[in-house]
């Protein structure tokens, strides 16, 4: 599915002549290495109940053999090298994969100590009326990786199981409401009962109640982007050259959410901009089980119907949108997508999906890359979805 993932060089990697000024480690830590990539490739997935490595690579749908510190995929499908394989196990022949979205993701720590965010790739998850369903999402944690690693293993299994129960008749709203408060309660159930005594966060909370993840998810189907949000990352709609902010942040002085707040005999206090009792700047978001009722898991679901206008999708953590616009990260994915960043590319021109990947690939890279230039102080992770239709 994808041909490239990269590699983050750890700040301790050492210079050749074992020592490193303060601008050739700022150099290093912030080095991008293209590695080469069979396509398709997927590891299992797991759940880590220890402290996450400080750099994690991303890719577009898929991992090669060939990287040697390989993390978990963003999802998708596991391949041999003889062809692609698809969901199910099924060989996919090229004209087959040429249907699958062409999407890019990067991920990094930034100049947070731990990686909190986890991305997750569900291509073909679903199918409803005989349309095939593709499934993004971006999960932002706090105080600790654990939720946002849980949501990323089980949110998307959750929503297709409640699609299914709505057969013909999809209940969007419904349907993602109903997967968000499952999704809750099991994180909270799963904290308590499995992490316990095995996770870093031991040492913040002992019943692991101080824990959460942000949630934006975005399906699409051949004529309609469904977009739910939890908490303070973002999706964005790049149409005709223009943003379209699919997703509003959930923040607790927002004038809406404080009512609810307030409401319900919680307190929204300024401590380095407003938070929920003085402790988390965001006003919904899945886990934080000490802060309920005032913290509610309830998603805001938007539909938008597709156009030929539409050139892209950006789902992204709060760690591009506190430093990026709208505007310019959409600016920024457009002149990727139209192959405008590499102008020394190789003469060999990829041709097809493969060429569409790069691009996408490219196009989150520089996200990335353009926050963590604008300093900021959070993990970033973004997903670039190209929505032209081929011709």
């Amino acid at each position: 599915m994808a041909d490239v993932c990269c590699e983050f060089v750890k700040e301790s990697s050492p210079s050749p002549s074992g020592e490193m000024s303060y601008q050739s480690a700022r150099r290093r830590r912030l080095e991008v290495r293209r590695i080469k990539s069979l396509p398709g490739v997927t590891p299992s997935e797991t759940v880590t109940r220890r402290k996450r490595s400080r750099f994690e690579s991303c890719f577009p749908g898929s991992i090669s053999r060939l990287c040697h510190n390989s993390v978990e995929n963003a999802g998708g499908s596991v391949a041999e090298e003889s062809g692609l394989t698809g969901q199910g196990g099924l060989i996919l022949s090229p004209l087959t994969s040429d249907l699958l979205p062409k999407f890019g993701v990067a991920s990094v720590c930034g100049r947070r100590r731990d990686m909190e965010d986890a991305v997750a790739v569900h291509p073909w998850f679903c199918r409803e009326n005989r349309n095939e369903l593709h499934y993004f999402a971006v999960y932002d944690g706090h105080g600790c990786s654990h939720v946002a690693m849980k949501c990323k293993e089980r949110l998307h299994a959750l929503v297709k199981d409640e699609l299914e129960k709505k057969e013909a008749n999809a209940d969007w709203k419904g349907a993602m409401e109903q997967s968000f408060s499952r999704m809750d309660k099991e994180a909270v159930a799963w904290s308590n009962s499995v992490v316990r005594g095995t996770c870093r966060c031991e040492l913040q909370s002992p019943d692991c109640d101080a824990v959460g993840s942000t949630a934006v998810v975005a399906i699409l189907t051949p004529d309609k982007i469904i977009v739910a949000n939890c908490g303070d990352s973002r999706a964005v709609l790049c149409r005709n050259g223009k943003a379209v902010p699919l997703s509003n942040d959930q923040k607790p002085d927002r004038p809406d959410e404080l009512n609810r707040i307030q409401d319900a005999g919680g307190r929204v206090i300024y401590w380095d901009g407003p938070r929920v009792l003085g402790v988390l700047s965001m006003s919904r978001a899945i886990g934080d089980n000490y802060l309920k009722p005032y913290v509610i898991c309830e998603p805001e679901v938007t539909i938008t119907d597709r156009s030929p206008e539409d050139d892209c999708l950006i789902l992204a953590s709060d760690g591009l949108w506190d430093v990026v616009s709208n505007d310019t990260a959409c600016g920024v994915a457009r002149i990727c997508l139209n192959g405008k960043t590499s102008p020394s590319r190789s003469p060999e021109k990829e041709v097809g999906r493969r060429d569409s990947n790069k691009l996408c690939s490219d196009a989150s890279m520089l996200l990335t890359k353009l926050a963590l230039a604008r300093r900021t102080s959070d993990n970033v992770s973004v997903v670039v979805v190209d929505l032209k239709k081929a011709t």
